[in-house]
């Protein structure tokens, strides 16, 4: 029993101790054996090993056990300081940025047009070139060796100062390898006899691989035919690739030493085959450089060959008469393939949404027009307005029915002949319409894909047997947004200085004291870049007595008293006498006594002026090209808006208590130099016309006689408190008829009034 037991026990334990075992001898037999030294009080004794093979071997020492030898060495341990050297920095590398992403990534322009031009025909063939091409491409230069002296406007013109031909064309490459090799990959040369087709030019451009050497126009054999090889003929233009001018730039000064030409498009030839081995081609890579030689006295609408509907240039082109015309014939070609190219996609379109989800319901009309703008609520819903071919039932003064008249008269009539003439190109020659009436019109705005017109027509049909009869017809048709293009506007900035002019008649007195108060907490205390300057109105008679009972003398007191309470601030006044105010003659004396570059701001005494109305002053009048009109916020009359009410101290930018007044154009913002070209364009009209001087204003002298931007917009910085205005009848009617207009909407609302004749009619019938 006892010898079971304990075979049960060995059974159990016996493989943990045989474990244990052959672990304790394997890692016995990985010790590496080291001789090693003992110090047993303070005496050096070797405990040797001798091995089995004879050869001293010691157990290793492990390493949390410190040798007493370890220990002293860490007691005589002594810290050494190590001094510390400030490194001296150098000075940054200025790191070189470019200006714009393009240049340092190295991307370049695809095409630099060059035209060679003479002194004779800059002015004419030249201009004629110049707006033929120039508004298709980006860059156009115009090559000359001698020119006037009068660049025509618009012109970036090149002058080599020689008329020797071969010098030129030396110096044009030249020229074009000093300031434009890094920034364009093809140059086309041309000459201003010839006609190019820019649209063509640059397609051709875009195809073509820009790392290639290229010599592309009008292969032509030498004079002599002794050359191998053929040169590009001038008179046709020739494209050369950037790489190619590299390549011909260490020789450019051999070519012009070496090779004899009387031609300078032969000279290049040679230079280019000569030292790059390149020849003149027509086609590279299944591109064509199509061109046409024109006959004398050719008719372009006349020519049917194939070739010439076809061509890049055209060549000889004898006056610019025939250069416009030849234009016109290009761009007529140009715009009908683009028709056909809309026609084809809205066939397209239609084809591909009949297998759409929706099927043909996908397929908006017009074909490839925006869909119409969906509401999300009811206060977004678009709205029509009604009209006819006589009146229209929304007026912009609230009426519910006005003449149609203007712009909007010209738009309805447009949108009629368009409709009959679509409706008779469809139904040709079966049907022939002819329209009696129009029924109904109607018409809105949607801002997403332009005017929307719907038209119920009273139409005669014609049937091609004679017979007619009168039927109704509903016509849809959209007038939509062009493509959005970006104007750049020129730089303006906050910084200039403003010249505010305020005429004062003896009328306009009584709103001086509040006028240099208001304006004195806006712009004297606050230092605005501003410079108030009065201008004193006297008639003959007031001029007379200026000295005994001077009428603004008590104007002139408050303006001394605003100097001596502002040291820094100058008002300065200008006096003039007159029997007619008028805004051009008052203009006229101002403008002499400023510089050219002053910026106006002609106003009235009973404006408030501040910050932020000047800026926006400063921000939309531009130098040379815009005037800004504002359209200030006029309070109506209080005894009418708060009748039988306490009137506020306060007036608040709501339709109660005022209303933006289109009909004033006293407030003005331009520029002096602006003014002066405008009057000058006025000479010849007011020497045949003195009066024009005082019939006119300065808003309808900008319209009529300056070539600027009028820009008319409200401005809710610009706020007048309410006054009657003296209208001028010497004015025209139709400046007298605005101020008459101005003065009765300027005295309530529509309903303010309409509640003051009801509570006169209520008391008139008690």
């Amino acid at each position: 029993m006892r010898f079971s037991a304990f075979i049960s026990v060995l059974r159990s334990v016996g493989p943990v101790v045989i474990g244990i075992s052959l672990g304790f001898t394997l890692s016995l037999l990985s010790v590496n054996w080291t001789e090693e030294a003992c110090y047993l009080d303070g005496k050096e004794t070797e405990v040797v090993t001798l091995g089995q093979d004879g050869q001293l071997k010691g157990a290793r020492k492990p390493n949390s056990i410190s040798t007493v030898n370890d220990v002293e060495s860490e007691e005589d341990f002594e810290p050494r300081i190590v001094p510390y050297k400030q490194v001296q920095q150098s000075a940054p590398k200025k790191v070189f940025r470019a200006k714009y992403i393009s240049t340092e990534l190295g991307m370049r322009e695809r095409l630099f047009v060059g035209v060679l031009t003479s002194k004779n025909t800059i002015n004419t063939l030249g201009v004629a070139v110049n707006r033929t091409i120039s508004h298709h491409l980006d860059t156009v230069v115009f090559f000359t060796g001698m020119r006037n002296r009068k660049v025509p406007h618009g012109m970036f013109v090149v002058s080599h100062g020689d008329e020797r031909l071969i010098w030129n064309m030396f110096q044009n490459i030249k020229y074009i390898l000093d300031h434009y090799i890094n920034e364009y990959d093809w140059f086309y040369f041309v000459q201003d006899d010839a006609y190019t087709e820019a649209d063509r030019i640059k397609a051709l451009v875009d195809h073509l691989s820009m790392d290639r050497e290229l010599y592309m126009g009008s292969p032509e054999e030498f004079i002599g035919g002794e050359m191998e090889g053929k040169y590009c003929y001038g008179g046709f233009g020739y494209l050369l690739s950037r790489t190619l001018l590299l390549r011909l730039q260490p020789f450019l000064e051999n070519c012009r030493n070496d090779i004899l030409s009387a031609r300078p498009d032969e000279w290049l030839g040679r230079c280019i085959i000569d030292y790059t081995n390149t020849n003149c081609v027509s086609e590279y890579e299944g591109l064509q450089y199509h061109h046409y030689e024109l006959g004398k006295n050719s008719d372009p609408s006349k020519e049917q060959n194939e070739q010439f509907k076809r061509a890049l240039t055209v060549h000889p082109v004898s006056d610019p008469e025939q250069m416009y015309r030849l234009h016109r014939y290009f761009t007529e070609i140009e715009l009908q393939k683009t028709y056909d190219e809309i026609a084809k996609l809205q066939a397209e379109i239609k084809n591909v949404s009949v297998v759409a989800f929706e099927g043909n319901r996908s397929a908006q009309w017009p074909v490839g027009i925006n869909p119409p703008f969906e509401p999300k609520s009811r206060f977004e819903v678009l709205k029509w307005e009604y009209f006819t071919e006589e009146e229209i039932y929304s007026c912009i003064d609230g009426s519910p029915k006005c003449e149609l008249s203007g712009i909007d008269r010209m738009d309805v009539a447009d949108v009629i002949d368009v409709a009959m003439g679509e409706l008779n190109k469809k139904y040709k020659p079966v049907l022939h319409l002819k329209k009696q009436q129009l029924i109904n019109g109607y018409r809105r705005f949607d801002p997403i894909r332009g005017m929307e017109y719907t038209l119920d027509l009273q139409l005669e049909v014609v049937n091609q047997k004679g017979h007619s009869r009168s039927i109704t017809k509903r016509v849809h048709l959209v007038r939509p947004l062009s493509r959005i293009e970006i104007i750049p506007m020129p730089y303006v900035t906050e910084a200039t200085r403003v010249h505010i002019i305020i005429p004062l008649t003896l009328q306009d007195r009584g709103h001086v004291d509040r006028f240099l108060e208001v304006f004195a907490s806006n712009a004297f205390e606050t230092s605005e870049n501003a410079i108030l300057t009065f201008l004193f109105i006297y008639d003959p008679v007031e001029a007379q007595q200026v000295n005994q009972n001077d009428i603004f003398a008590s104007v002139k007191t408050q303006i001394n008293a605003y100097e001596r309470k502002y040291p820094t601030v100058k008002i300065p006044w200008i006096s003039v006498k007159t029997e007619t105010p008028s805004q051009i003659k008052f203009m006229d004396i101002i403008s002499k006594k400023h510089p050219v570059d002053t910026l106006f701001f002609l106003a009235n005494a009973n404006t408030n002026i501040n910050s932020e109305f000047l800026n926006r002053c400063r921000m939309n009048s531009i130098n040379n090209w815009q005037v800004f009109f504002p359209i200030h916020f006029q309070d109506y009359n209080p005894d009418v808006a708060y009748h039988n009410q306490q009137h506020p101290v306060t007036t608040d930018l709501v339709k109660d208590a005022g209303h933006f007044d289109r009909r004033s154009f006293e407030e003005a913002c331009f520029y002096n130099s602006d003014y002066m070209a405008t009057r000058t364009r006025m000479v010849a009209d007011v020497q045949e016309n003195e009066e024009i001087l005082e019939t006119l204003d300065i808003f309808e002298m900008f319209v009529k006689y300056s070539g600027l931007h009028v820009f008319r917009a409200v401005e809710p910085a610009l706020h007048q408190q309410y006054t009657y205005q003296a209208c001028n009848p010497r004015l025209s009617e139709d400046i007298y008829h605005r101020c008459v207009q101005s003065n009765l909407e300027g005295l309530g609302s529509r309903s303010q009034l309409a509640m003051l004749v009801f509570e006169q009619e209520q008391g008139n019938s008690t």
